[in-house]
């Protein structure tokens, strides 16, 4: 073999096609286009027409959507992080973060982030700096003695979702014992106060009808000795002979 010997395999390159070179070349006229028309113009492309009946991609039902905002992690499990430990390719001293993870080559791309999984056994203490973690390797890695940060990437983003959720399930516990503990002190208030009120009236009460019973015994008292009186007149008045008239017999 020699260099000028040199060249490339059989079928790895073939020659341009020169188009529209006379008829003798098998592309000229139409240049292989087929006969003329719309589809021998350039920069037409029919897809999907059926003649003009309805084409099928539109004939069939559509499910679902895209969501766009999509996050995509790298979902890592923790027995392949303690397997990892045991290898000498994490230092368990150190904070298990997404570039250490990366260099370590648990994960190819950063991507989104990383979201820890439970699946398989943790026994080392370890520090965990994801972008996400399930309920199960939360549990896992704090009964290994170690803990769980939810943090995002580049510090743009919004925190994780699961911190999210999180927080938004503590304040609604929150309210609901607010909430609870306000009824039951307006109630225990209004127990309070009942009784007092009760007691304030009850003497007010009595002495009104105790006024009002003196009230009505002093005009019974008042009212009996004018009665005797008016008898009293009109007895005078029967007695005494009138003046103005005389006694005819």
């Amino acid at each position: 073999m020699r260099l000028n010997e040199i060249r490339d395999r059989d079928g790895a390159t073939r020659a341009k096609k020169r188009l529209g070179r006379g008829i003798g070349s098998g592309l000229g006229k139409t240049a292989g286009r087929g006969t003329k028309g719309q589809k021998a113009r350039s920069g037409v492309a029919i897809k999907g027409f059926e003649g003009g009946q309805m084409p099928l991609h539109r004939r069939l039902p559509k499910r679902g959507f895209n969501n766009i905002f999509a996050k995509k992690f790298n979902e890592l499990n923790l027995g392949r992080v303690q397997a990892a430990v045991d290898a000498g390719l994490l230092d368990a001293k150190q904070p298990i973060t997404v570039d250490a993870l990366k260099e370590a080559g648990l994960i190819r791309r950063t991507k989104d982030g990383v979201r820890l999984l439970g699946h398989g056994e943790l026994k080392s203490k370890l520090a965990f700096e994801v972008t996400g973690a399930s309920g199960s390797a939360i549990k896992a890695v704090e009964a290994a003695g170690g803990t769980v940060t939810l943090k995002s990437i580049t510090g743009r983003e919004a925190p994780a979702a699961d911190a999210i959720k999180a927080k938004r399930r503590a304040e609604k516990r929150e309210a609901l014992a607010a909430k609870a503990k306000g009824k039951s002190g307006k109630a225990a208030k209004a127990e309070g106060e009942a009784p007092a009120g009760a007691d304030e009236a009850k003497p007010a009460k009595a002495a009104k009808a105790a006024k009002a019973k003196s009230g009505s015994a002093e005009e019974a008292a008042g009212k009996a000795p004018k009665k005797e009186k008016t008898a009293e007149a009109e007895d005078k008045k029967q007695s005494k002979p009138q003046a103005g008239k005389k006694d005819k017999s």
